[in-house]
């Protein structure tokens, strides 16, 4: 997805190939951000929270002509903004990616947010960490991207 994730592209097969079937846990704290917060608040500071569109479309041609794993292409502008108010999700972020090793981050706007994991993470640990950071009432499951 590109822009505002309004525009979006079939993946060629052999980079879908690296997608289909990965792990990922979902979660979200009991808190949600303002989608036109978020965005306004991007557009009163650009463009220190945009990643360059030739950037970014370098990073994509890159990943889809190698065999490098997914992780290594997640990004999101919004992390940005967001993070600097809602400090409980960089906080947590980190975590996961200090002592579990897993690639996290925020979906869109935010609140949610994910992590892909790998063949041999177990979410259960994972997900002790999101509840205990985040209490018993946020939103944890584990799915598998088709």
């Amino acid at each position: 997805m590109r822009g505002r994730g309004e525009r979006i592209e079939v993946l060629p097969a052999a980079a879908a190939a690296r997608v289909r079937g990965r792990r990922v846990l979902l979660f979200k704290p009991g808190f949600s951000i303002s989608t036109p917060w978020a965005y306004g608040r991007m557009s009163a500071a650009p463009p220190a929270h945009y990643r360059p569109a030739a950037e970014a479309d370098a990073a994509l041609a890159a990943w889809l002509g190698g065999k490098a794993p997914v992780e290594e292409l997640l990004a999101n502008n919004m992390e940005g903004v967001a993070f600097a108010k809602f400090i409980a999700l960089p906080v947590l972020l980190a975590k996961l990616q200090r002592e579990f090793g897993v690639a996290a981050r925020m979906s869109g706007s935010g609140s949610a947010c994910f992590a892909v994991l790998g063949d041999d993470d177990a979410p259960a640990p994972l997900v002790a960490a999101i509840r205990a950071a985040w209490g018993p009432q946020c939103f944890v499951r584990a799915a598998r991207l088709a």
